[in-house]
């Protein structure tokens, strides 16, 4: 039975992305980026980006969220959102949308910049755990 969702506000959510962004570590992109989400039972996460000299070691916004809930407690988000330093809401990045979708409900609501959708619209066909038990042919 997937998991209900506790009431959660878009505006709340900005408001803690927007934060989070301000604290990014960005100084070689200067692209500060913040991530809030709420998951099923209330509990309100965010992150930051974090830049790294080696760039791809960086980590998106998400992957500290990801992060805070893991070590919070687990559950499933219900409601994410991802800001620029400007407040825009902007798109997780391939990567993150399958981070999102291993740690979502069914349910999860992603605010896009072209609105409200469903984690499923966003990253159709997911590699899921179900994925993960296939067996060979003989």
């Amino acid at each position: 039975m997937a998991p209900e969702c506790a009431p959660y506000r878009w505006s709340q959510l900005r408001e803690a992305a927007a934060a989070a962004a301000m604290r990014a570590y960005a100084p070689y992109s200067h692209y500060r980026v913040g991530a809030a989400a709420a998951t099923c039972n209330g509990r309100i996460l965010t992150g930051c980006n974090v830049e790294n000299a080696a760039y791809g070691v960086a980590l998106c916004a998400e992957c500290g969220l990801i992060s805070e809930l893991v070590n919070s407690g687990g559950g499933h988000l219900c409601a994410f959102v991802c800001l620029n330093a400007n407040g825009k809401v902007i798109m997780p990045c391939g990567r993150c949308r399958q981070l999102l979708a291993e740690h979502g409900a069914a349910h999860l609501t992603i605010l896009t910049p072209t609105g409200e959708h469903n984690i499923s619209a966003i990253l159709p066909l997911a590699f899921s755990a179900a994925d993960l038990d296939v067996k060979e042919d003989s």
